[in-house]
């Protein structure tokens, strides 16, 4: 791989005797890597487990396959993997993922969180907000918002309201080098700097939100210290309530350029692309905001409708607050501020849509939830899953009374369809489609 002159000059004097090793790891494959999402059903028996980690593995999924569809896996490479295990989230935080397109470390912390708490997921471009949209949703997310707003507009609403925020900063991307060579030319020798000025001007965004007793993560998928290391000193001066929490490092993780606690990761040391990332912590006393909560917007023949079909069809109790929007109804987690002057995304979990003197299911119920919380569910097989996804129907055996129902591959949920004298109707989005 041909990198550039100045590229190689900077990080000839960084690494020192390593950066032989560091050059000739750009001639490597890059290293592809996945993720088990603990949130569905059925989980499987995967090999090259990577060390040290609750759910990744080394290889690749195909985008056609069932455990793709059913959100059972997630591709994400190892070394990006690291920030949100660095970040590992408790049950009922309220957390931010500042810049979460295309969804990877939101999707990991959703995976912490348990749907619980309550985790808002931002992206500026309206382009990719929607690729996350769509990610989170095959996910199964229940205690989530996606937001499509600048960091100055989200912290008017946000202020001390985050225990955690998650910001992986648009950087120069020297760590995606050999997995996506076109990023080289974009690389000239300012670029960092430049870069690590757009992310101080959104931390300082960020740091409006974090409530006292906060963790800020910080990442990059860069090795320059410009938009590292000197970043994190530029927020332990600004902000002198900040302190740096140490990361064990694991799997070949390394030190920071004269600051221990942070870590990187090399690609001729970590099984993975390139990243860094550092752990801050707030250490004044913790004082979450309290939030005015809201108010549900169903009337009351909506909310008949809606009870009348989770008497039918589901076992559990959804909790959170309901609000339509046109006929649709969504459910959003408990204890969010009001966000009707946000631009929104996703507004929750997607239920379903009122029609009239019913309500239909949507297909982010069908994959949010399990077959155990199901009163009627069918499960296809490989066949019939390639039938569906392509747009047909399926032919069931007799015993299916008509109505509403999951439709299950190998034990998880890929949405809701109707099922009509023994025939499964396609239910599964147009713009999903494809032919196996």
């Amino acid at each position: 791989m041909l990198l550039p002159e100045e590229f190689v000059k900077k990080y000839e004097k960084i690494l020192g005797k390593q950066a032989v090793d560091f050059f000739e790891s750009f001639n490597h494959e890059a290293i592809s890597g996945y993720r088990l999402n603990p949130l569905k059903a059925t989980l499987k028996t995967y090999p090259d487990s990577i060390p040290n980690t609750l759910w990744g593995h080394y290889g690749k999924v195909s985008g056609k396959s069932a455990e793709h569809v059913s959100g059972l896996v997630y591709s994400q490479e190892p070394a990006a993997q690291m920030v949100a295990q660095v970040a590992s989230p408790e049950k009922g935080m309220r957390v931010l993922d500042l810049a979460a397109a295309p969804g990877g470390k939101t999707t990991h912390l959703l995976s912490y969180l348990d749907n619980t708490g309550v985790l808002v997921s931002n992206e500026i471009s309206t382009k990719r907000s929607k690729i996350l949209v769509e990610n989170v949703e095959r996910f199964g997310a229940r205690n989530l918002v996606v937001t499509n707003e600048s960091s100055q507009n989200l912290s008017n609403f946000f202020k001390r309201y985050f225990d955690m925020i998650i910001f992986d900063g648009p950087c120069s991307g020297e760590g995606m080098f050999r997995k996506d060579p076109s990023a080289i030319q974009y690389w000239h020798k300012d670029y960092p700097t430049q870069c690590a000025a757009l992310q101080k001007e959104i931390l300082a965004e960020a740091m409006k939100m974090l409530a006292p007793g906060g963790t800020l993560v910080y990442s990059t998928c860069t090795w320059s210290p410009e938009e590292n290391e000197d970043v994190v000193r530029w927020l332990l001066s600004e902000y002198d309530y900040l302190e740096l929490v140490d990361i064990p490092k694991i799997n070949g993780m390394v030190e920071g350029i004269n600051m221990p606690q942070v870590a990187r990761m090399y690609p001729h040391l970590f099984k993975g692309e390139g990243q860094f990332v550092a752990k801050l912590r707030d250490v004044r006393k913790r004082d979450t905001v309290k939030v005015k909560p809201g108010k549900s917007n169903l009337t009351r023949e909506q909310f008949k409708l809606w009870l009348d079909f989770e008497e039918a069809h589901l076992k559990l109790k959804l909790s959170g607050l309901f609000q339509t929007f046109g006929n649709q109804l969504y459910l959003l987690p408990d204890d969010l501020p009001d966000l009707a002057k946000v631009k929104i995304a996703r507004n929750g979990l997607h239920l379903g849509t009122f029609k009239k003197n019913r309500f239909e299911p949507s297909f982010a119920l069908g994959l949010a939830i399990k077959p155990n919380d199901i009163e009627q569910f069918v499960e296809i097989d490989i066949e019939q899953f390639e039938k569906y996804v392509s747009g047909n129907i399926v032919q069931l055996s007799e015993g299916f009374q008509n109505g509403w129902y999951q439709v299950v591959i190998e034990g998880n949920g890929i949405g809701f369809a109707k099922v009509v004298n023994s025939t499964l109707k396609n239910y599964f989005p147009k713009g999903l489609r494809f032919q196996s």
